[in-house]
């Protein structure tokens, strides 16, 4: 029992001190560009708890949930697909690179121009943005399954699609869910661009319109409840991750077992 409350309440030590001390030492501030810390949680509360749930953060949920599904579709597809096929790795390679390398930011006037603003836009540059880490990481996870094992599926007379199915994508998982990580973090950053350059709701938008306005509780508790949900995505990934790779968890302690 003292061991499992320990395991919860280490994390959380850090950010209860610092909230601890950042709202009495903010108690007494006069000061319009930083607020006490009460009033930019009486911000937050009315904003995120009631008025703006469905007009801002339910649309930005939907649209980061759509794009990026369709990254982790194209992503683990492409990246299997490159992974097994050095020809088709050395002839995509330059532009995948390319699309990598290039900044987010940058093709918000080009998605206005041919999509419009609005959430098909939004969820097209998330889609994009967070599908070549997923890509990049499933073709090296891929690349870095065992010969041995493919090579017993197919004396086991497994077929091509069977042993890429059964061996090769269970060997990569543990390099595709990396990839997965980085690029959930990549997406929410992408959604709040999206908002504050093109969107007329969402959560970026919101923060961005407070800071206009000069409500500059509003801001911070926009900047708050971007952070708690950046927070709760990680927290659910972490779950699911722990879930799906457990058997990978116990070969990896079988193994040091037998070392």
């Amino acid at each position: 029992m003292t061991r499992a409350l320990s395991r919860f309440a280490l994390p959380l030590a850090l950010p209860v001190t610092m909230a601890v001390v950042w709202w009495f030492a903010s108690s007494g501030s006069t000061s319009v560009y930083y607020p006490p810390l009460r009033d930019d949680v009486r911000a937050f509360a009315d904003a995120w708890l009631f008025d703006q749930v469905d007009s801002d953060l339910v649309p930005s949920m939907i649209r980061f949930a759509t794009g990026f599904g369709i990254a982790v579709v194209l992503g683990i597809t492409m990246g299997t697909a490159l992974g097994i096929s050095a020809r088709a790795r050395r002839a995509l390679s330059p532009v995948t690179e390319f699309f990598r390398a290039m900044p987010i930011a940058a093709l918000v006037p080009a998605g206005l121009i041919m999509l419009g603003a609005g959430a098909r836009m939004e969820a097209a540059l998330i889609a994009f943005g967070s599908t070549w880490p997923i890509l990049l990481s499933t073709t090296d996870g891929v690349r870095a399954t065992d010969p041995a094992m493919v090579e017993m599926g197919r004396s086991y007379g497994l077929s091509r699609a069977a042993r890429v199915r059964r061996v090769i994508i269970p060997s990569a998982l543990p390099q595709v869910f990396a990839g997965l990580r980085i690029a959930l973090a990549l997406a929410l950053q992408v959604m709040i661009i999206a908002n504050m350059l093109s969107g007329t709701n969402g959560l970026g938008y919101v923060v961005l319109e407070a800071q206009r306005t000069f409500n500059i509780p509003g801001m911070w508790a926009g900047i708050l409840a971007l952070a708690l949900l950046g927070l709760t995505v990680n927290l659910v990934f972490v779950a699911v991750e722990h879930r799906v790779l457990a058997w990978h968890r116990g070969w990896r302690a079988a193994e040091l077992r037998n070392d």
